[in-house]
């Protein structure tokens, strides 16, 4: 049963998520609350990892939660229900394809397609931002608005994403590969993890 549920819900992700890899951190959000398979934590983890690591982002977080609730014969089936959407999309218009290339119908609605991508492109990268940067159960406490901004900010998170940030704008790092920045942020995240900070 449980492997049914791994190939629909992600079936329904690789349906729905017009745009990309962020694109599914949305519906991966919902998947989580829905199922609880995993917490908002938990996919900022997987964000993490997935970025990092070679292959598409939503085809590696389908295939960790895959593994995560069914070992290897669920990453596999969560990654073949990820990508089955595409590919029968792709052998559709494939056979239509000299048709598809006049039609100002299909024109019209990849126009439309973009900005509802962007958004939820723009919505993925600030839930992202709020889980990193923000510690939100401090609005709940009800103290002081002085303690409670203090609190409020994870700014060894926000010390860290600004230091990198300045760091890619420098004209001499800026010929550096992208994998050096993972990988000096990984160091230093994993320092202030296991140094208990």
């Amino acid at each position: 049963m449980i492997y049914l549920r791994l190939i629909y819900e992600f079936f329904k992700t690789g349906l729905f998520s017009v745009g990309g890899g962020l694109a599914t951190i949305p519906f991966l959000r919902d998947m989580g609350a829905s199922t609880g398979w995993f917490t908002d934590a938990d996919l900022t983890t997987m964000i993490a990892v997935s970025e990092s690591t070679p292959g598409p982002m939503g085809v590696n977080m389908a295939t960790y939660v895959g593994y995560h609730i069914a070992g290897i014969p669920g990453a596999v089936l969560a990654t073949l229900g990820l990508i089955a959407p595409s590919i029968i999309v792709i052998l559709i218009i494939a056979g239509f394809l000299a048709r598809f290339r006049e039609s100002k119908l299909v024109d019209s609605a990849f126009k439309g397609l973009r900005p509802a991508s962007t958004a939820l492109i723009c919505a993925a990268g600030l839930s992202v931002a709020k889980n990193v940067l923000l510690h939100t159960a401090v609005l709940g406490e009800g103290e002081g608005l002085g303690r409670v901004l203090t609190g409020l900010f994870n700014w060894k998170a926000v010390a860290l994403a600004a230091a990198v940030f300045v760091c890619m704008r420098a004209k001499p790092l800026k010929k550096l590969h992208p994998i050096v920045f993972i990988g000096i942020s990984a160091v230093i995240g994993a320092v202030f993890r296991f140094a208990g900070a």
